[in-house]
């Protein structure tokens, strides 16, 4: 589950991050009275006012701006409130912008000059380790830094046994070339992103830019956290962080219906029992001239009720041209999915686009004899390539 950057921000402060304080607004008059506050509490004399949504990208889309006076402050809040962002992560559609965050100027004079960095902690399954990857080119995009000048990217592996180790703190701060009080400080910063990461079970917690201040602080300007779904129960508080208006309203839908489903750009609808043959069929598709348009596991019960909850997700996607249904009876019967099928079929109503049916298993002959005799308008296979072959002769034709 992916949280906003205010949120992620609350989550560092409470264990001991310092951060760019700020507050969120929905709309101008809200963003004015939060500028006020920064300005009676913190003294701030400007204000950063960054458009929240899931995406990253949003300073150079023009969602994230500098407001020197109150009036500036509800101008920006205004443009940028209900724009709809474009963003290298959003794609082309963009995302509507529902809040801002109005945030302290942090980047003032001192006796120092600035310096920005890159910090980030993930999961490296293949070593079952965390991660720390850093670097000194902060504020831009990591990708760029890591393509242009790899040798600035560094990495920190920690044992979750033992922890984020002092020593490796100090060899972390060292590569960031950073002196003084904000040495000491970066240390404390690393060991307060590290607590966060652990305790509220992040996949990604990534701080772009960490700020060290000209008067040496050290402080997230910006935060994008993920959060692992399987770990959501223990954190209720986290999980009441969910924005239900930055997902994909078909993955909502799916959720709600307990199925596990995935959107995609492509023209055959998928409907599928099991990650693993999932992705075969998907693979299928491929090899037969289609791209699947979802990724679709209706799990192990394969009921009427879930085949024909897929059946109309699947039938949302304007784009689909054939849906292929592909199970495999093992923990469920086939002749109980061909039931479903059937059930869902007439429930869902008319359905345009041709069904390829492949039902292989426990009971498979049973299942056959359902769907002749039902008179539904499906195509029934038995081998993977009787599906390909099908699938591709579909395509052919609607295209």
């Amino acid at each position: 589950m992916n949280i906003h950057e205010y949120q992620a921000k609350s989550l560092l402060k409470a264990h001991g991050v310092e951060i760019q304080e700020g507050f969120v607004a929905e709309n101008p008059e809200q963003a004015v009275m939060a500028a006020r506050e920064l300005k009676e509490k913190l003294g701030s004399k400007y204000f950063v006012i960054k458009a929240q949504i899931h995406a990253g990208g949003r300073g150079k889309a023009g969602g994230v701006k500098l407001a020197k006076s109150e009036e500036e402050v509800r101008e920006i809040a205004g443009r940028i409130i209900g724009m709809q962002l474009v963003t290298p992560q959003t794609g082309p559609a963009g995302k509507k912008v529902n809040k801002v965050l109005v945030a302290q100027d942090v980047y003032y004079e001192g006796d120092t000059e600035p310096e920005e960095y890159y910090v980030s902690i993930l999961l490296n399954r293949s070593t079952s380790k965390y991660e720390i990857v850093y670097s000194p080119r902060g504020g831009t995009d990591i990708e760029e830094v890591a393509g242009q000048s790899p040798e600035l990217i560094f990495r920190e592996e920690i044992d979750p046994a033992f922890g984020l180790q002092d020593f490796q703190a100090r060899n972390i701060a060292f590569r960031l070339e950073v002196k003084g009080e904000a040495y000491k400080n970066m240390i404390r910063f690393l060991h307060g992103i590290y607590e966060t990461h652990v305790h509220c079970d992040t996949l990604l917690l990534e701080v772009n830019p960490v700020l060290k201040t000209s008067d040496n602080r050290v402080l997230a300007v910006d935060a994008k956290v993920a959060i692992d779904d399987n770990a959501l129960f223990r954190h209720p508080d986290i999980a009441a962080m969910r924005d239900i208006s930055e997902e994909d309203p078909f993955e909502v839908e799916a959720g709600e219906q307990k199925l596990n489903f995935v959107k995609l750009s492509g023209n055959v609808g998928c409907m599928v029992n099991g990650a693993g043959l999932a992705m075969a069929t998907m693979d299928l598709i491929k090899l037969s001239g289609g791209e699947p348009a979802n990724f679709l596991d209706v799990g192990g019960g394969a009921s009427a009720k879930t085949v024909e909850a897929g059946f109309r997700l699947i039938l949302k996607d304007p784009n689909v041209r054939a849906i292929l249904i592909n199970i495999f009876g093992g923990i469920v019967r086939c002749d109980r999915v061909a039931n479903g099928v059937v059930e869902a079929y007439r429930a869902v109503g008319e359905i345009k686009v041709p069904i390829v049916l492949r039902l292989q298993g426990t009971n498979a002959e049973e299942a056959r004899a359902i769907i002749d005799k039902s008179g539904i308008k499906v195509y029934p296979v038995i081998s993977f390539r009787e599906a390909a072959e099908k699938i591709r002769e579909l395509i052919n034709y609607f295209s």
